[in-house]
């Protein structure tokens, strides 16, 4: 293999799924796949934020940028996008399991129906989802030029938060554990695994927390600022790039240092 930069980064002609791809972080991956070159398909609830999205990144002209509302919190959900993925492509390169849900409240008060919304759809749909695309991930794939999977975990899973986010930081630690066994079992089969573990980013999941907490969240980061989209998507053509090829088990902390300490 060639060490020219580009041989090295080029990702242009693959083809991509970013699970909720519509806002926030799997927005900004998509962003830098179709940007790249990637043919990406996005998923999300809403259909009418998919469809927005997909056509505001589509005419960034690089990389087509498809939108396949699905709930892939269930089984039927995941079913149906699985069959019209399939009739519309004959293999996948790329996975990013981005789709994820959190749910805070007291210890004393946890619900749960709370508990098991964020399991399933952190942890289980991962898996499944996963599991069913299988064989369009394998399909031209090798040990010497693997697909890619890429799970989104957090570093909630890696440290205690000072949140009352009980599933959240248990299903993020699932995450990052499920990785690695994903890792051993498929790398045989072609297929790579890593798991991105993020810090504060500008999404909708952290609206409320950085409206409130902006200010502290910035002073305690060693770097003193949240994450932004050139840092996630920079990450992720990464992992699925010809560089990362050898790479695979990994979790990758991508949060200025945040889960190391605070700078205070």
């Amino acid at each position: 293999m060639s060490l020219n930069i580009n041989s090295l980064f080029s990702v242009s002609g693959k083809i991509a799924i970013v699970t909720g791809g519509s806002r926030g972080i799997g927005k900004m991956i998509a962003t830098g796949f179709v940007e790249n070159g990637i043919k990406t398909y996005i998923t999300a609830r809403k259909a009418q934020a998919c469809a927005a999205t997909a056509a505001e990144l589509s005419a960034l002209g690089a990389g087509a940028c498809i939108a396949l509302p699905a709930d892939l919190s269930t089984s039927a959900g995941r079913a149906a996008f699985v069959s019209e993925f399939k009739a519309r492509e004959k293999r996948l390169d790329i996975l990013v399991n981005n789709a994820g849900a959190a749910w805070g409240a007291p210890f004393e008060e946890y619900p749960e129906e709370g508990y098991d919304k964020v399991m399933n759809i952190n942890v289980k749909a991962i898996f499944m989802l996963t599991r069913d695309l299988m064989p369009l991930l394998r399909e031209g794939a090798s040990p010497a030029n693997p697909s890619r999977v890429i799970n989104i975990g957090s570093i909630d899973g890696l440290r205690v938060s000072s949140m009352d986010n009980f599933a959240y930081g248990a299903s993020k630690a699932a995450v990052h554990f499920l990785t690695k066994n994903l890792a051993v079992r498929l790398a045989p089969k072609g297929v790579t695994v890593n798991a991105i573990a993020p810090g504060a980013f500008e999404s909708q999941m952290m609206d409320w927390t950085l409206s409130q907490h902006r200010a502290q969240i910035e002073q305690e980061n060693p770097l003193g600022r949240i994450g932004n989209q050139a840092d996630i998507a920079g990450l992720a053509l990464y992992l699925v790039s010809p560089a990362a090829r050898y790479m695979t088990g990994q979790v990758i902390a991508i949060d200025g240092g945040r889960h190391l300490g605070s700078k205070k």
